[in-house]
C-alpha cells in the first residue's frame, strides 16, 4: 500500500489490527490468535545528488504462548495455540543461532523455518537496531509464563548488531544527470562551430527580453 501520509499510514494500521481474530482463553479474555507484522518501507533522497537512502521498519506484535495442559483449550483455540508455540519456537532458534553466530562461529541460521523469521529477517541479524518490549502477567499463576518470556527476552539483549545507513547510488537519477550532461555539451559545441544560428538578426522579441534585462 501506498501511503502519501502519516494519516494514511495510521489508517493501514488499524485497519490490519481490527482484521486480527480474536479469542477468549482461560488465560485472556481477549487473545490476539495471530501475530501481526506492520511494516513500513521509506526511500529518501536528497535533490541534487544520485544516491537514495532506503530503511524499513516492522512494528511487530507477537502473540502470547499458551501451556496447552494449562488452558485445556479445544477445536480452533487448540490449533491456533499449536500454531503460536511452533512459531514463536522457531523465532527463539533463530535468536538461539545469531547468539551462537556471534560466540561460537555457527554459519546456518533458520531463517526460513517459518513465514515470520524470513520476514524478520532483516530486523533480527542484519543491518538493523531491535528493540523487544515483553509483557507479563504479574499473578502467581502464571509465573511459569512469565518467566520463560523474560528468558526469551534476555536472549534477544544477547544479540548485537551494528546498524549502517543503507545509502547507494540510484541508477535512473545517475542516467538523467547524464542525458542532461551530454545535452548541454552538444549545445556547446554547436554554439562553438558557429551551428547555433548566433549571427543572425535578433527578432524583436529577442529585444524586448534583452531590453528588460538591462
Amino acid at each position: 500500500h501506498q501511503a502519501d501520509s502519516e494519516e494514511d499510514a495510521l489508517n493501514l494500521l488499524f485497519m490490519g489490527d481490527t482484521n486480527r481474530a480474536i479469542a477468549e482463553t482461560p488465560m485472556n479474555m481477549a487473545s490476539s490468535r495471530s501475530h501481526c507484522i506492520f511494516t513500513l518501507s521509506i526511500e529518501a533522497r536528497i535533490v541534487g545528488t544520485d544516491t537514495v537512502r532506503r530503511s524499513k521498519l516492522h512494528l511487530v506484535d507477537l502473540a502470547g504462548s499458551e501451556r496447552v495442559a494449562k488452558t485445556n483449550s479445544t477445536g480452533s483455540v487448540l490449533n491456533e495455540a499449536k500454531y503460536i508455540n511452533t512459531s514463536l519456537f522457531y523465532l527463539e532458534m533463530v535468536i538461539v543461532a545469531l547468539y551462537e553466530k556471534a560466540t561460537k562461529g555457527r554459519a546456518h541460521i533458520p531463517y526460513r523455518n517459518s513465514a515470520m523469521t524470513s520476514v524478520l529477517r532483516d530486523s533480527l541479524g542484519g543491518n538493523c537496531k531491535t528493540v523487544m518490549i515483553a509483557t507479563i502477567n504479574p499473578e502467581a499463576i502464571h509465573t511459569e509464563e512469565s518467566l520463560s518470556t523474560c528468558k526469551f527476552a534476555q536472549r534477544v539483549s544477547l544479540i548485537k548488531n551494528r546498524a549502517t545507513i543503507n545509502e547507494d547510488t540510484d541508477p535512473n537519477a545517475v542516467i538523467k544527470r547524464l542525458k542532461g550532461e551530454l545535452m548541454g555539451l552538444r549545445e556547446e559545441i554547436a554554439y562553438l562551430k558557429g551551428e547555433a544560428g548566433e549571427g543572425d538578426a535578433l527578432t524583436p522579441l529577442a529585444l524586448d527580453e534583452l531590453n528588460q534585462n538591462c
